[in-house]
């Protein structure tokens, strides 16, 4: 890939990247986090996966230098901002405090360029599901792990058929009925909880579809995952928001390449020594 400068946008939203597990496309994720910056950051929640953590240690060096990335944009002068979700559940503990140079927040109210009030949440304090049958939502995550399993071999058969990424498991998921059902209502939920705010719209993760409508006059903005979608929402400086699907930018940069830009080595992320109080965002 040849070097390129990265694109700039006024805010980024991400979540899902479920580190800790080998469902996590993190080379995809290196390679989004080098080729753009913005002046806030969002981390809308199952960042780490803790769930998974629990049950078996898996954290290659590529985990790590998506920590160190993150790290370094917040040391240099982005706004980061954690908003946990139900993987990471954890952090909650941590809301009002910061990591480093890293916000945690339970949730925020984002103000586009445009003068736009977005709800800014993970969304699993919505799913009935995750709040009212763990077990089952445990179960679920289970079966979820396996159909991420036969993507990872069925996308390793295309990659050496010379096809680039495609989501198998995200196909199969949105095909079932009761699947598309559950995201439609998901949708409808968190956007009436926006109007219920009197706010604009609401920018989630949580369910792994990345999405922009209008709901009954209400924005409705998912951010996607990174083991399945690989996608991100972007707000560029006229306050525009745009979806970004990398895997089919990513398959377009590489097509127009003749070779593949060598990664930098990176050292591990140092951890933060200590947390500080923060004051609640407005």
């Amino acid at each position: 890939m040849n070097e390129t400068r990265p694109t700039h946008w006024r805010t980024l939203w991400i979540s899902d990247l479920h580190l800790g597990t080998a469902g996590c496309k993190a080379d995809f994720l290196l390679d989004f986090l080098d080729q753009n910056e913005s002046e806030t950051l969002y981390l809308v929640g199952d960042i780490v996966d803790g769930w998974q953590l629990r049950k078996h240690w898996h954290w290659p060096r590529a985990h790590n230098d998506v920590i160190q990335r993150i790290l370094r944009k917040a040391r240099n002068g982005t706004r980061v901002v954690f908003v946990p979700g139900n993987h990471d559940e954890f952090a909650r503990e941590f809301v009002g405090y910061a990591f480093g140079d890293i916000e945690v927040l339970d949730e925020d109210v984002h103000v586009t360029a445009t003068g736009q009030r977005l709800l800014v949440l993970h969304g699993d304090r919505f799913d009935g599901v995750i709040q009212h049958s763990k077990w089952l939502a445990r179960l679920g995550d289970t079966l979820y792990q396996s159909a991420l399993w036969l993507n990872h071999h069925f996308n390793r058969l295309r990659h050496r058929m010379g096809l680039h990424y495609w989501s198998l498991s995200q196909y199969l998921k949105h095909k079932v009925k009761n699947a598309v059902s559950f995201i439609t209502d998901f949708e409808e939920t968190l956007a009436g909880e926006a109007r219920r705010r009197g706010l604009d719209g609401v920018v989630c993760g949580h369910i792994h579809k990345p999405e922009m409508r209008d709901v009954s006059g209400i924005l409705y903005c998912n951010d996607g995952d990174w083991v399945e979608s690989l996608s991100a929402l972007a707000e560029n400086h006229d306050g525009k928001l745009v979806l970004l699907n990398w895997a089919e930018q990513y398959a377009q940069r590489e097509a127009g390449s003749p070779s593949t830009r060598p990664r930098r080595p990176l050292s591990l992320p140092a951890l933060p020594s200590a947390l500080r109080r923060q004051s609640k965002h407005p």
